[in-house]
């Protein structure tokens, strides 16, 4: 939703609460706000239409949660849906071009699975147990809420930096899903790896190996 929709969004709240008998305070209009702006004022709507008619849940006021729930469904159907997006992808994108889903727990979940490529060329006996663990991690993440991942998952091509070095662009990589949310999933991500790696710095090795002493790292 847009801010100019705020209005319509409070009296929409206002008029759901009053149906149960509630009041509509700042604070819940606050809350509720937060949860959903990231949705169609449309989708909002028939959610709480959708919890108003159903036969157990909707005896009670909603809950920010029981909309949420609607419209975004369990992480279970989440990933699920995330895998569908991945297996159709693995087949009619392929290991060799850069790809960008619309999902940033998708790019998280591939980069500890090994990487684009490597999912791209599993047997397919292997799929079943792929899948397994793909749902498992990506309803981690999902359920985590915030974590880093990579704006691109590279495809099986020469790295970066040789056509960064002669001033080529990079390949465009094929956008998975809804375009809008794939081009936000490149905007926000990480240009490298998620995983940080670093090394210790010599100096303090040197403190370590002649004094022992636990050194200092800035």
């Amino acid at each position: 939703m847009k801010l100019d929709q705020m209005g319509d969004f409070r009296t929409l709240l206002t008029d759901v609460m009053a149906y149960y008998g509630k009041d509509c305070s700042s604070f819940t209009l606050t809350v509720w706000w937060g949860a959903c702006q990231n949705f169609d004022f449309e989708q909002v709507s028939k959610a709480l239409q959708r919890h108003a008619t159903d036969p157990e849940r909707g005896q009670f006021a909603p809950k920010v949660a029981d909309i949420v729930r609607v419209l975004q469904g369990t992480s279970t159907d989440r990933a699920a849906i995330a895998w569908g997006k991945v297996h159709g992808a693995m087949s009619s994108v392929g290991a060799y071009t850069d790809v960008v889903f619309d999902d940033p727990a998708i790019h998280a979940v591939i980069e500890d699975l090994g990487g684009w490529p490597k999912i791209c060329r599993m047997e397919i006996a292997e799929l079943s147990y792929l899948q397994h663990r793909f749902q498992e991690a990506h309803r981690a993440y999902t359920e985590r809420g915030q974590f880093e991942y990579m704006r691109r998952l590279p495809g099986d091509r020469s790295p970066d930096h040789e056509y960064t070095s002669r001033g080529i662009p990079l390949p465009r990589p094929a956008l998975v899903g809804v375009k809008e949310k794939a081009i936000a999933v490149l905007q926000n991500g990480n240009v490298g790896s998620k995983t940080r790696i670093t090394t210790l710095p010599a100096e303090a090795m040197r403190l370590l190996a002649n004094t022992g002493t636990q050194p200092q790292i800035a």
